[in-house]
């Protein structure tokens, strides 16, 4: 057996691998393309390059990526030491000078006597000894092309076009009810109150949002002048193969979501026990049905727009966004049916994932994955039990999202829809039950520390 962990990709996930196995005395081999190659995004030789936004997001506890990051300070990671070391005025938001921090992470991980910085592109991974993947969200196409020969899939998601997520509890079930197609349509010889019944009785998976005429109209108009991301190149030309905008659907004619992702075909409104004039279906998204996405809104919105358009929805007023759609290019694998919650392969348990290529999305939760990876690629390196995360902390949470099955897999951020519900009486303040959460999260992750 090698007497070295081969971490390949240089960016956040990997660097946070890379430190986290060699602070507990393991050899690390590092590996990262970058000069000799550049992805489409990347510019400069520096690791974990930043290429997007600045921002980190929330420092507060009352934000599921501010307690996140506190996780991450309670277990040293490296990556957020240096975010808070290179951090810029940005309110309650961690940001940081993006040259930096990159030049702050590569001095470092360049100062730990035992990783290895190889500068070249991988074109096979390594039989040998524990592997770590951490190559990003623009894997190279050869490693993609073996990424996809080891997980047997014939192919990796390459674009990530996700629906918007809410949370349950923030629709209006004044106006919402459940059920699947056809289940909702009100029987001949049933009284409106014995319908009413049987709808509660049958609950489905989907949650439905219906609207009249007026209301369907003022989305549209809403959706068709929104304003809209501007994509890079290397983007453009492979989006609109995979899927449609809603936002692009909707500007082919004023009817055509009606007769698409939502027409109203096979429902009832139970406030007036007729076929509404359209519907807007939510799936649930995990296996508590705390969250729920909207089926058919992949969208190419900006953020900002999202909350503005699809809160004119009926029964979305004051919805609770946990993550808003998204349409880019993404490479990540089918984690649900591949890995473990330690972000080991199910099939080959030397073999770890890590970053954005799992299906965590956003910085700190490549980061997140990073970490974790690197803890328990150094516990299959001392052939010891593996570390699993509760699910009560957004690393255990995101742990566990990626690691379960699920026909529906998407990429996620932190946040709070995640979680277990607290036990007892429910707290109806959002914030004070945020900070209970945080409190919850951080208490259980004290008791961890020693362990790993």
């Amino acid at each position: 057996m090698v007497d070295y962990i081969t971490v390949i990709g240089g960016g956040l996930a990997g660097c946070e691998a890379a430190y986290q196995i060699a602070k507990r005395g393991i050899n690390v081999k590092l590996y990262e393309m970058k000069p000799q190659k550049f992805s489409p995004a990347h510019t400069n030789s520096n690791l974990s390059e930043i290429v997007c936004s600045n921002s980190l997001k929330s420092n507060l506890l009352s934000n599921a990526c501010g307690l996140l990051k506190e996780e991450l300070r309670r277990l040293d990671s490296l990556l957020i030491s240096c975010a808070d070391e290179t951090c810029v005025p940005a309110g309650q938001a961690l940001a940081v000078d993006r040259q930096k921090f990159s030049e702050l992470v590569t001095k470092k991980i360049y100062n730990m006597k035992n990783i290895e910085i190889i500068r070249e592109e991988v074109k096979e991974i390594p039989e040998d000894g524990i592997v770590i993947i951490a190559t990003g969200p623009l894997t190279s196409d050869i490693m993609a092309k073996k990424i996809t020969e080891i997980t047997g899939n014939d192919e990796l998601y390459f674009y990530d076009a996700a629906a918007p997520i809410v949370t349950k509890e923030s629709i209006n079930f004044g106006i919402a009810f459940y059920g699947d197609r056809y289940s909702q349509e009100k029987k001949k010889e049933e009284s409106i109150d014995e319908w009413r019944i049987r709808q509660e009785k049958e609950k489905k998976s989907y949650i439905n949002l219906p609207m009249n005429k007026e209301e369907y109209e003022n989305f549209w108009n809403k959706l068709v002048s929104a304003e809209v991301v501007t994509l890079h190149e290397f983007e453009k030309r492979e989006i609109f193969e995979g899927c449609m905008p809603i936002e692009v659907m909707a500007k082919r004619g004023i009817d055509t979501l009606r007769f698409g992702p939502l027409k109203p075909v096979g429902f009832d409104d139970p406030r007036f026990a007729k076929r509404p004039y359209a519907v807007v279906q939510l799936r649930q998204d995990n296996s508590e049905a705390t969250i729920y996405n909207l089926v058919g809104f992949q969208t190419n919105l900006k953020f900002g727009e999202q909350k503005k358009v699809f809160s004119s929805i009926p029964g979305l007023k004051n919805a609770d966004f946990v993550k808003y759609g998204v349409m880019h290019r993404n490479t990540y694998i089918n984690s649900s049916k591949l890995l473990f919650a330690d972000y080991s392969m199910r099939m080959n348990p030397k073999l770890f994932f890590a970053g954005q290529i799992t299906g965590v999305e956003g910085y700190v939760e490549s980061i997140s994955s990073g970490l974790v990876a690197g803890i328990n690629a150094v516990k299959k390196f001392q052939k010891k039990e593996s570390v699993i995360f509760s699910e009560k902390t957004i690393i255990g949470a995101l742990a566990k999202y990626i690691s379960t099955e699920n026909t529906k897999f998407q990429p996620m951020n932190a946040n709070f829809g995640i979680l277990p519900e607290l036990e007892g009486e429910k707290i109806r303040d959002k914030r004070e039950r945020y900070n209970m959460l945080s409190k919850r999260s951080l208490d259980g992750l004290d008791g961890l520390l020693k362990h790993i």
